[in-house]
């Protein structure tokens, strides 16, 4: 009987653990399935969609939306963008672009920071006056996104590397401030088939448009040519509200996340892409009074210089357009001088005040215009100067004749014509004056006018450097 009972026990012993062996074994068999390495993980590996988990927690609340999801996050992360000009325009967009996630984002600037920026251009600090702002942008980028590439551009774009630089990016953002550097990015982008997202700010006005997306117009469709250099206004000469670039700015990133959002093919996740609002219309607001409205614009035009036809356009390589003789300036942001009177007929601010020192010990009357907006002069202005604006010349002629006549009154039959200087904030609109008082002034007045070059920013660097520059 007791060997019946050992003999059972041992049986019994012996297939359950060949149940247990056979029960592990399926149970390894499955989770090699799941992880060749054959580890046995801890807890289940969860799905997530090729985001890691960080990326995930970052991007949550545009990941939610059906016009982004995985694969519009992935298509963000694998996109580059190139921003030209770090200024107001360029600093709310790179910003945004960042914290979406766009993988690659290329700053475009050879200037520097200056303190005159920062009401604007928000992501400088004071501490970066006098650094490149290109340098500056690409930092506040990486403090907010490390997970961002950015390339530096601290170069002046020109007909030479502007190809190179934008054909290296998937979209180009021009938030530039002169007609030359337009004109400059809107070909290098349609040569190198890149959309070209828009944007402009002045005043309290702004206005927002996609170039050159699928098949719409490019900017030289809808202006082939340049305006009138001496009609030219950008925000360092007009001024400009601070709020009014960060918010074309931000709706310039806005358009850039819909244009790459619209590249993701449709899938069975519910990803809705989108795409850009304003191809082949143009936004403009007016902050003044609140409202925004769309314009519609004229298409794609088949005889424009550089959009046509490989057969019919006339611009094929940027090394062969003077964009500086087609625009009357060059394509940059910088301030330039206009070139209108001869050399004669100016003087510098050094040796206006070197004229004056000497007229006012020959006690020889002279006369100083100044042309510059009333409005301005309450900011700075030189001693004795008289403010006659510049726009309103004609309209106050009779003014302008009895100032001139009451000074040659003081001078003495005998002694040279009268010198009237002309000045104005950066020596522009001076030269222009000078011209009109010319006209209107009666030509027998013994009157020699000449305007001061650089006006009154010239007088701050050349004279007195207290004196307040805006």
């Amino acid at each position: 009987m007791f060997h019946l009972i050992f003999i059972f026990f041992i049986y019994y012993v012996g297939a359950r653990t060949g149940f247990m062996e056979c029960q592990n074994q399926f149970k390894k068999k499955e989770i090699d399935k799941e992880d060749p390495s054959g580890r046995t993980p801890t807890v289940p590996a969860a799905r997530h969609g090729y985001l890691t988990k960080d990326e995930v927690s970052r991007y949550s609340r545009q990941l939610i939306l059906p016009q982004v999801g995985v694969e519009g996050q992935k298509q963000l992360a694998n996109s580059s963008v190139l921003i030209l000009g770090a200024g107001g325009l360029g600093c709310p967009a790179a910003i945004y672009l960042a914290a979406a996630g766009i993988g690659h984002l290329g700053v475009v600037d050879y200037d520097v920071v200056e303190l005159s920026n920062l009401h604007r251009q928000i992501m400088h600090r004071e501490a970066s006056v006098g650094v490149s702002k290109a340098a500056s942008l690409a930092q506040a980028v990486r403090s907010l996104n490390s997970r961002v590439r950015v390339t530096v551009h601290d170069v002046q774009l020109d007909g030479s590397n502007a190809m190179g630089i934008v054909s290296g990016y998937d979209v180009a953002l021009d938030c530039s401030d002169n007609p030359a550097t337009r004109y400059l990015i809107n070909d290098a982008c349609v040569l190198s088939g890149r959309p070209l997202i828009s944007g402009s700010a002045l005043r309290w006005e702004g206005q927002l448009t996609v170039y050159n997306y699928r098949d719409g117009p490019c900017y030289r469709c809808l202006y082939p040519t340049p305006p009138n250099p001496q009609f030219v206004t950008n925000c360092s000469d007009g001024g400009v509200i601070g709020a009014v670039p960060g918010l074309i700015g931000t709706l310039q990133a806005m358009e850039t996340i819909k244009l790459l959002l619209a590249e993701v093919k449709p899938d069975t996740s519910n990803h809705c892409p989108t795409g850009p609002s304003f191809s082949r219309r143009l936004l403009v607001f007016d902050g003044e009074s609140g409202m925004f409205r769309t314009v519609s614009l004229r298409p794609k035009q088949p005889d424009c210089a550089v959009c046509a036809s490989p057969q019919t356009r006339t611009i094929n390589r940027l090394e062969d357009v003077d964009y500086a003789l087609f625009c009357g300036r060059g394509p940059h942001d910088k301030d330039e001088g206009l070139r209108i009177l001869k050399g004669e007929d100016r003087v510098t601010a050094s040796e206006f005040r070197n004229v004056v020192q000497s007229i006012e010990m020959e006690r020889r009357p002279h006369l100083l215009i100044d042309v510059r907006p009333h409005l301005e002069t309450s900011i700075c202005s030189l001693p004795d100067s008289v403010n006659v604006p510049f726009e309103y010349l004609e309209q106050r002629v009779d003014e302008l004749k009895e100032l001139v006549s009451r000074h040659l009154a003081r001078k003495d039959a005998a002694q040279s014509p009268l010198s009237v200087y002309v000045v104005c904030r950066r020596g522009n609109n001076s030269q222009l004056a000078v011209e009109r008082m010319r006209t209107l002034l009666p030509p027998d007045w013994p009157v020699i006018i000449k305007d001061i070059v650089g006006g009154l920013q010239a007088w701050a660097e050349q004279v007195d450097p207290l004196f307040p520059i805006y």
